[in-house]
């Protein structure tokens, strides 16, 4: 229970402090029909529609796509979920916690899901959708099960959250997950960590020259969606591309060129990003000796080309249109490279078993997701490696 002193600092967006864990199997039907219903909702309010984060999301409840989940889950044992888990989201991802929700509840869970304390209205729109929904008697049982809570940063609170959680779920930086991890949980119960990560991507050359105008505006435009749409903030959005094949200057021309005309179309950079980016190529002019070329495409769109790949590469991180790039015939290349930050590598062009087949026979503790340009940002169960609906349940054996 959260004091009494401190219940002001905490506001609830949907529910309240009276939860009652009754744990039921995952993608139980009454769990799935209440996303399906979240779904068509969101789809149908112009309100939600402003924004992609939400239709993304809206798209990911659909009917078609849980049903395929719940038959993908199906490992013929018996289930249950874990009981209460505590979510702590992300600041820099609005609808990230939306997700967190989804995976808690699939997962046959209660869920109190603490939101950024930083406004975002795709946070109230999905969070009054959720409200009403609870107004249905047929959704009364996950209402008693739901809450979504809002508050600063404070240990006392969060440490009242995890006392009598089952699980938590962390996402965020490695500070914020150090931090929590020094509150006390109880000593069964499970910890999931979504850390800072950097993710890459890898081209075949010659693939992007034979494409014709109007396939090239495709790519352009799913490359566009894993960088731009989050700003680059996103774990899974690439911060350096690899180049492989024949004739790679050419294909650079006509890739960044497209996705130039893509960026100018569609997105805008505030003038505080614009400066941050400027500052950040200073700093790697001044850091980084392997550095033998940089070229702009006006203020949203930066490349800097390394000539060899330092071993804390994923420390260079751009934002907002800001990629480092690697010229390499050989895949192994960059393998000294890989460590356990890495999560996603995106590919165009390149055969994905090739791409497999790397990261195994290289024995390499990190990429956790190998799926193709324009899929980087698409969360799912399975997610860091993690299969998230079974880590919050539990088996239950019988002989």
């Amino acid at each position: 229970m959260i004091p009494m002193r401190l219940k002001d600092n905490v506001t609830y967006l949907v529910g309240d402090e009276t939860i009652l864990p009754k744990p039921l199997e995952p993608y139980e039907e009454s769990l799935c029909e209440f996303l399906y219903e979240l779904s068509s909702t969101l789809f149908a309010s112009k309100e939600a529609a402003a924004y992609p984060d939400i239709m993304a999301f809206a798209f990911w409840c659909r009917k078609a796509n849980i049903a395929k989940l719940k038959a993908d889950f199906d490992d013929r044992r018996i289930r249950l979920g874990l009981g209460l888990v505590f979510h702590i989201t992300p600041s820099n991802v609005p609808v990230n916690f939306a997700f967190s929700f989804a995976f808690g509840l699939l997962s046959g869970n209660a869920n109190i899901v603490r939101v950024p304390s930083k406004p975002f209205p795709q946070i109230d729109i999905i969070c009054d959708t959720i409200d009403r929904l609870f107004s249905y008697d047929r959704f009364s049982e996950i209402k008693a099960t739901t809450a979504f809570v809002r508050y600063e940063q404070n240990d006392e609170i969060t440490s009242s959250f995890c006392a009598n959680c089952n699980a938590r779920i962390i996402w965020g930086g490695d500070v914020t997950i150090r931090n929590v991890r020094n509150i006390p949980m109880p000593v069964r119960g499970v910890e999931i960590v979504f850390s800072d990560r950097y993710s890459l991507c890898v081209i075949d050359s010659p693939s992007v020259i034979k494409l014709d105008e109007a396939e090239l505006n495709g790519l352009a435009e799913r490359f566009y969606n894993d960088t731009y749409v989050m700003d680059q903030n996103a774990c899974s959005s690439p911060h350096l591309i690899v180049w492989q094949g024949e004739e790679k200057e050419l294909a650079k021309e006509r890739f960044w060129m497209a996705v130039s005309r893509a960026v100018t179309e569609k997105y805008q950079l505030d003038a505080l990003n614009a400066v941050d980016k400027y500052t950040l190529l200073c700093h790697n002019a001044i850091d980084i000796d392997d550095i033998t070329s940089f070229k702009e495409h006006g203020n949203h769109l930066y490349r800097i080309t390394i000539d060899s790949l330092p071993d804390n590469m994923d420390e260079l991180r751009g934002k907002c249109g800001y990629f480092y790039e690697y010229d390499t015939d050989v895949i192994s290349d960059i393998a000294h490279v890989i460590n356990i930050r890495y999560q996603t590598m995106t590919y165009f062009g390149v055969d994905k078993t090739y791409l497999l087949d790397f990261v195994v026979k290289n024995r390499l503790t990190g990429i956790d997701r190998i799926v193709p340009v324009g899929n980087a940002l698409d969360i799912n169960v399975i997610w860091d490696g993690y299969d998230i609906v079974k880590s919050l349940s539990r088996i239950i054996d019988v002989k």
